[in-house]
């Protein structure tokens, strides 16, 4: 098929697919030809690490782990334990972070039987559970902290043998 002037190439058999039908016949054809095709393979190969990384971006975070648990709280020790936790150390908190727990709350509430209680929620980020609460148990400052609030805490009776709060189940959940 005849494009148009003498002076243009025709299409045929043999040309290479990339070799626009206007470019001269000529030695650095060829030359150009590849460097479009090696620029053209960088530029795929750039928009696929940019989808990559746009996709990884994307991706949703896990879902925390939430926590509920429950524990009494001694009523001559209610101002005491309100106190503490309007000015939580510094370490304690840095060590609550480190530890893979965030969006950290504890409720007080006076039930019907007269007694007072705590209720703690929070979510964790992290991967191994045990490992982080193992680590965040053994910080010296979260032990010193807990000698001022301990002292304040009632555990509940029926709580499972090793915990000091008594862990709550779900029941319901909305984001």
């Amino acid at each position: 098929m005849v494009v148009g002037t003498s002076d243009m190439p025709t299409a045929s058999v043999g040309m290479a697919p990339d070799m626009h039908l206007w470019a001269p016949r000529t030695a650095g054809v060829e030359i150009m030809s590849s460097l479009r095709s090696w620029i053209l393979a960088w530029i795929g190969a750039a928009m696929m690490l940019a989808c990559v990384a746009v996709s990884a971006a994307e991706k949703p975070a896990p879902r925390p782990a939430r926590y509920g648990s429950v524990i009494g709280l001694r009523a001559e020790k209610l101002d005491e334990y309100k106190k503490l936790h309007a000015a939580v150390w510094p370490e304690v908190a840095k060590a609550i972070r480190e530890g893979n727990i965030r969006n950290y709350s504890i409720y007080l509430r006076k039930l019907p039987d007269g007694q007072y209680y705590l209720f703690s929620y929070f979510e964790y980020v992290g991967k191994d559970f045990k490992a982080d609460m193992a680590r965040m148990a053994a910080n010296p400052d979260v032990q010193r902290w807990w000698t001022f609030t301990d002292p304040c805490q009632k555990p509940l009776a029926d709580r499972k043998e090793g915990q000091w709060w008594a862990d709550m189940d779900e029941v319901f959940h909305q984001d």
